[in-house]
């Protein structure tokens, strides 16, 4: 642990990999009181100054439409025992809406989100790294469940997205950011032997 009080975590993976999962297992058997937690899909820059035509050419699924330098101060923060107001993103419309959330500091602080291991600024962050690895097909399936159902896309528009650019910028920053991880767990949240030896892990690093 680098820092002796507080033992952050970063789990990441590819779109629909099941990292949500993941985490809501360590919250349930951690303890939510015990953890503070941070998605970085709620770091996505906010695109309200730019006219819809340009605002559908951006392409989320690439490091620089995160502000990652934030979300690097966020954890910092926490670490230090300090609160942090979290930005509140709207995928409806690809604009941070005007309201934050709280955030307060706790022992666990667990980060999510499939580009967390591409920037060497934030990796250092992490005390324990950890991969969920699914295949493309279940993956696909999933984000296509959850962008019609929560995010008002259409099938047609997933697809399309898939293709442009999810796909490609999953070869060419998230696969490969697996080698940075220190567990890997194959099909994520129906993994329970993997998740028990993480929280196992957590809960020894934790006394």
């Amino acid at each position: 642990m680098n820092h002796p009080d507080h033992l952050v975590i970063g789990i990441a993976g590819g779109s629909g990999s099941g990292k949500t999962t993941v985490a809501q297992n360590i919250l349930q058997r951690v303890g939510s009181e015990r953890i503070a937690c941070l998605q970085h899909d709620s770091y996505y820059k906010d695109l309200s100054g730019l006219p819809p035509v340009q605002r559908a050419e951006i392409n989320f699924d690439h490091p620089h439409s995160l502000e990652t330098d934030l979300l690097t101060q966020h954890i910092a923060s926490l670490r230090d025992g300090t609160a942090v107001e979290v930005p509140i993103y709207d995928f409806s419309t690809d604009r941070r809406t005007a309201k934050t959330f709280t955030v307060q500091p706790r022992n666990v602080i667990l980060v999510e989100g499939i580009l967390l291991f591409t920037e060497a600024k934030l990796r250092e962050m992490f005390d324990v790294k950890i991969y969920v690895d699914t295949d493309a097909d279940l993956r696909f399936i999933r984000r296509l469940q959850r962008d019609i159902t929560e995010r008002g896309r259409t099938t047609e528009f997933v697809i399309k997205q898939y293709q442009a650019t999810v796909r490609p910028m999953h070869l060419e920053f998230v696969e490969p950011s697996k080698r940075y991880a220190d567990i890997i767990i194959p099909e994520g949240g129906f993994n329970h032997a993997a998740l028990d030896m993480v929280v196992a892990r957590i809960e020894a690093l934790l006394k």
